[in-house]
């Protein structure tokens, strides 16, 4: 089997490029990123804790869950989630509002506020990204993109664009 290895170049693949190998170094690449990914959270303009940032993530997502809910998606207890809630619409970025047809339903959301600091969030992780990436020569950045893009499809993400095959395949 055969894989690029930089520009134009296809080399045999050898003991170190199995999966066992190739997942060390995803893994190692992974936590660079969420170390990354963290910093870049926590300089924004309001700092946010991992689970209130997940929970306004999942929020933007799907406007309106309740608080059992974003519970289950969040994978916390109903009182922790009661919590986080309650930091967050004191901060200002979430508002909670009775369901028009269950009255006994409180309904979550984000308020602009919140929506401001995913965005700022947001930014910052791409300006991080866009460091790193610009330190890369763009053959590397490509055989990156193709990468993750065969990642996504082998994991049912995203398929690839029509006439494309994974890396390997070719």
């Amino acid at each position: 089997m055969t894989r690029l290895d930089g520009p134009g170049g296809d080399r045999v693949e050898g003991p170190g490029d199995g999966p066992d190998a190739v997942a060390l170094e995803i893994a190692d690449a992974v936590e660079s990123l969420t170390n990354l990914w963290s910093l870049a959270a926590q300089e924004a303009a309001l700092r946010l804790s991992l689970h209130q940032l997940r929970a306004l993530r999942t929020l933007q997502a799907a406007p309106g869950l309740n608080l059992t809910a974003l519970a289950e998606g969040l994978d916390i207890g109903l009182p922790t989630a009661s919590r986080l809630c309650d930091r967050l619409e004191a901060a200002g970025m979430l508002e909670r509002a009775l369901h028009p047809q269950k009255r006994r339903e409180v309904r979550l959301s984000l308020t602009a506020q919140g929506r401001r600091v995913l965005d700022d969030v947001a930014e910052r992780r791409v300006q991080a990204l866009t460091a790193a990436l610009t330190a890369m020569e763009p053959a590397e950045r490509s055989a990156l993109s193709r990468g993750m893009k065969a990642f996504l499809a082998a994991q049912g993400g995203a398929p690839l664009p029509p006439g494309e095959q994974p890396p390997d395949a070719r």
